[in-house]
């Protein structure tokens, strides 16, 4: 596989940030708090999973103080639809534990510093330092390691070499963004059973040979098959 020049990636970069020009994290979070146990919780569920449990839970407690007091019961019946419920309810409460008797209950802007915390590691300290504090940190999770690997930008054979990769290849001015714009386009089009390559901005700098075509894409049986409307003639006047 032929390695992406800068050139290249700034292209890509560039096709990417058009398509979605104010790029930001799905999950809902009220502070750098709220977003920390959000993206906790989003371990191994998915953005909307946890969206749906989390207004209740934020409303009941925005603060490492408030959800200390709430109790890891209580914590554990608000997220109980979320994967892994109990496990994180205990995470959520153990890392509140520590914000407020270590960090005065703020949220450290220090990447070592979140992954002492239960429940955290690289990846949500890199979420959280991004999209809490604007650091241009990139954030490698599922769709971020396949969108690399399978594009070209930045092969590696772990989330850390992806990231590492990630972070020498992609443009200055594109790094705040890069880890929105990647999962996104993992998510929405770059996806994992069936990219939608008819429709991807950097297809034709995409190194992956099994692209898929327009007749592969899901739908597109039924559009053939449609009968062609014959064109309306005008009577002559």
């Amino acid at each position: 596989m032929r390695a992406f020049t800068r050139r290249e990636a700034a292209e890509f970069y560039r096709r990417l940030a058009e398509s979605q020009p104010i790029p930001k994290t799905e999950l809902e979070f009220i502070n750098p708090f709220t977003l920390l146990v959000a993206v906790v919780l989003s371990a191994q569920a998915t953005d909307v999973g946890v969206n749906k449990a989390t207004p209740a839970l934020f409303a009941a407690a925005d603060t490492p103080a408030k959800m200390l007091a709430l109790g890891e019961e209580r914590v554990t019946h608000f997220i109980r639809t979320i994967g892994l419920f109990r496990t994180k309810a205990r995470n959520v409460v153990a890392l509140s534990r520590i914000l407020a008797e270590e960090y005065h209950g703020e949220v450290p802007r220090d990447r070592e510093a979140l992954e002492t915390l239960p429940g955290v590691g690289r990846k949500t300290a890199n979420v959280v330092l991004n999209v809490a504090f604007g650091e241009p940190t990139i954030a490698v999770d599922t769709h971020i390691f396949r969108v690399a690997n399978r594009t070209g930008i930045a092969p590696g054979k772990t989330p850390l070499a992806v990231e590492l990769a990630l972070e020498k290849i992609t443009p200055r001015e594109y790094k705040q963004g890069a880890h929105h714009w990647l999962i996104l386009h993992g998510r929405y089009v770059c996806k994992a059973r069936k990219p939608d390559c008819p429709v991807c901005v950097v297809a034709d700098l995409c190194r992956f040979r099994g692209k898929t075509t327009l007749a592969e894409l899901p739908g597109a049986t039924a559009v053939a098959a449609q009968p062609k409307r014959k064109p309306r003639v005008k009577a002559e006047a």
